[in-house]
């Protein structure tokens, strides 16, 4: 079979090696969908920390069953799945506490960037789904962006009528923006990409703003809130420090705000004091997603919630997987995919 394994940043290789043989509880699945994401191209340009190169790539996947451990229950050869990249352990202090985004053995399995791929046990058990031909493997692919998105929406306070301010039309964006409008939020979203945000257009937001030139990015988008107050609940997706610190002060008093994008290791975020406490802001950070929201995420999916088609561009074999990475790096597309064929 063949693979991608990253060597060191922006060193990228496919290699061929055999196809993997499950153990007891493990599965192997051969790959239909790999899509492009976010996390991937920071890993290609910058590495991360929890990853000592040369690693198998990508986590972002959908496929047919090709082989069975034994003692696997409730699957078989065959089998269409969708399958998230990550289970908790159960077992730990944060487990424990309900904090399960937390737990201090994530198990995390990475090479989706495969023709075929060994899925662990505990993820067998906890996050992997059969998924009927009503669901293709492309939007099957998405579960995994998609729970965190779900995941993080779960923790802002959003009730019908509030307003609120999403810092960043990616994927992850763009899926926050889709669930706020379904919570009858009146959601403003901001970007520098006018794709992306002709894209959050169609997910139902009521604005959609370009900063592309905005001198003070913080005043233009609090004056379209009543009275110019700011927004009830403010999320940041753009994985920026800069975005961060603009973001709280988007908020109204007693606003709460989401810091949800993954920032440069090393960063340091520069709140005030003063507004923190004198407004009365609830800042909140939210990591990675839970079994529950990654099994709520794929029945979002099956109801059409968000489409495939709006959310894979391009596909590309997987000798292109660089130029993949590079066109999702551009923002000239929202993700792209790579295909397998047989």
């Amino acid at each position: 079979m063949k693979r991608a394994v990253l060597y060191k940043e922006e060193e990228l290789r496919i290699e061929e090696c055999p196809i993997p043989v499950p153990g007891p509880g493990e599965v192997v699945v051969k790959n239909k969908i790999s899509t492009t994401c976010g996390t991937d191209v920071k890993i290609y340009k910058r590495g991360y920390p929890l990853l000592t190169p040369p690693h198998p790539f990508g986590h972002e996947y959908s496929g047919v069953i090709y082989a069975i451990g034994q003692n696997v229950k409730g699957f078989r050869e065959g089998d269409r799945v969708a399958v998230h990249n990550t289970a908790s352990c159960n077992e730990c202090y944060y487990c424990k506490k309900g904090l399960t985004s937390m737990c201090e053995d994530m198990l995390f399995n990475r090479g989706a960037y495969a023709e075929y791929v060994k899925v662990p046990e505990r993820i067998v058990r906890q996050n992997m789904f059969i998924i009927d031909d009503a669901v293709s493997h492309k939007r099957a692919s998405l579960m995994e962006p998609f729970s965190c998105a779900v995941y993080g929406i779960d923790n802002c306070p959003i009730h019908p009528g509030d307003t609120v301010i999403i810092n960043g039309a990616g994927p992850i964006g763009l899926m926050f923006s889709r669930l706020a409008v379904l919570k009858g939020a009146k959601v403003i979203v901001t970007d520098l990409k006018e794709n992306r945000l002709a894209l959050a257009k169609k997910l139902g937001v009521w604005k959609a703003v370009n900063l592309t030139g905005t001198e003070d990015a913080v005043r233009s988008v609090k004056e379209l809130t009543d009275e110019g107050r700011g927004a009830d609940v403010v999320i940041e997706a753009a994985g920026l420090i800069g975005t961060w610190e603009t973001s709280i002060r988007m908020a109204r008093k007693g606003g709460f705000v989401l810091l949800f994008g993954g920032t440069k290791g090393g960063s340091v975020l520069h709140v005030d004091a003063e507004l923190v406490h004198y407004s009365q802001l609830t800042i909140k950070g939210v990591f990675h997603t839970t079994a529950r929201h990654v099994m709520a995420a794929l029945e979002l999916l099956k109801m059409g919630v968000i489409s495939e088609e709006d959310f894979i561009q391009n596909e590309y074999p997987l000798e292109d997987l660089e130029k993949a990475i590079l066109s999702h790096a551009s923002g000239e597309v929202i993700k792209n995919c790579i295909v397998y064929g047989g």
